[in-house]
């Protein structure tokens, strides 16, 4: 099979295509033929080797996948040889094939594409793991989300509209403003052109917004922190512009509270509540409700230009590598 290789840490310019054996099975995995592959900001960071999880090269990056299944391997069960299926792993998946855990995987409907299934997991797992279970929102609350036309920030604002908030999505473009709104959040900051805080205020009557959902970091983490309301979350959900340094003095004034959202994790260590989230995810997919938003498609050998183009905020929505 055609399969992307990083050979040793670096660049993702550095990645490769190469010819390589297919992959069997193991005890508890399905062989998946990957229709379509998801390209997240952790698989650009494995690759420069500055994500918490270290792969050892040469490996093939690539944390969740949809496409068809092949083979089961010993002990499946559930699962039958020609279902659709996404399914995510922390490696593997810029390929023809890839060999995926089946405790991570879930049957795909016919009217949902592979491509639009690879970004449900991950993207809109991660909202509604923040959004619902850390963060607590609520119907009538004011949601804050930054970085609003990514993947994981458009999850973010389709179900923030779902649970009844009025949602201020904030992004670095007129243009990514201006897709958050055709995806439904009520108003819209530019932050590059406009100050974060003031304009929070502004469209929420000096309270400040209920819940902050926080992909991006950097110097826009204290901006929002400090627009975040009386008793409000704070939720921490990466750092695509960098790990911040926030004044804990504001916790304090504010009565809010600073919450971790590692997803990730909390599949591995909580696999009940892990799936009861998939299933209200399938449920909302197939009620039609919810979508993921894809924008770009790359072969295999453009692999490194999709890392790139997501490390340097020029994607919106969903991009996804198609084998």
């Amino acid at each position: 099979m055609r399969a992307v290789i990083c050979k040793s840490f670096g660049p993702p310019e550095n990645l490769v295509v190469e010819e390589v054996d297919d992959p069997i099975p193991g005890p508890g995995q399905l062989l998946v033929e990957v229709r379509a592959a998801g390209v997240t900001f952790p698989d650009a960071l494995m690759v420069e080797d500055k994500y918490q999880y270290h792969p050892v090269p040469p490996y093939t990056p690539g944390g969740e996948v949809a496409g068809v299944v092949r083979a089961l391997g010993e002990g499946v069960e559930g699962f039958a040889v020609g279902d659709r299926v996404s399914a995510g792993s922390a490696e593997g998946g810029f390929a023809e094939l890839s060999a995926v855990g089946a405790g991570s995987a879930r049957v795909v409907s016919d009217a949902m594409s592979f491509e639009e299934a690879v970004g449900i997991s991950y993207s809109f797992g991660t909202a509604l793991y923040g959004l619902r279970d850390r963060g607590n929102l609520q119907a009538g609350e004011t949601l804050l989300v930054l970085g609003a036309a990514g993947a994981i920030g458009l999850a973010a604002v389709e179900l923030g509209k779902q649970i009844g908030a009025r949602v201020i999505a904030a992004a670095s473009t007129d243009e990514k403003v201006s897709l958050c709104r055709e995806r439904g959040a009520d108003e819209g900051i530019n932050y590059s052109t406009e100050n974060l805080k003031e304009r929070v205020k502004e469209l929420t009557g000096g309270k400040g917004a209920n819940v902050v959902y926080d992909p991006v970091g950097g110097d826009y983490a204290e901006a929002a922190l400090r627009a975040t309301a009386w008793e409000g979350r704070f939720l921490v959900i990466g750092f695509t512009a960098g790990i911040p340094r926030l004044p804990l003095n504001l916790p304090l004034l504010k009565g809010c509270q600073v919450v971790g959202v590692f997803f990730g994790a909390m599949m591995g260590r909580e696999p009940k509540r892990a799936k009861r989230i998939n299933d209200d995810l399938m449920a909302l997919c197939d009620e039609g409700k919810i979508s993921s938003y894809v924008t770009a498609r790359y072969p295999l050998e453009r692999a490194g230009q999709a890392l790139r183009d997501l490390t340097e905020r020029r994607a919106m929505g969903k991009i996804v590598v198609v084998p």
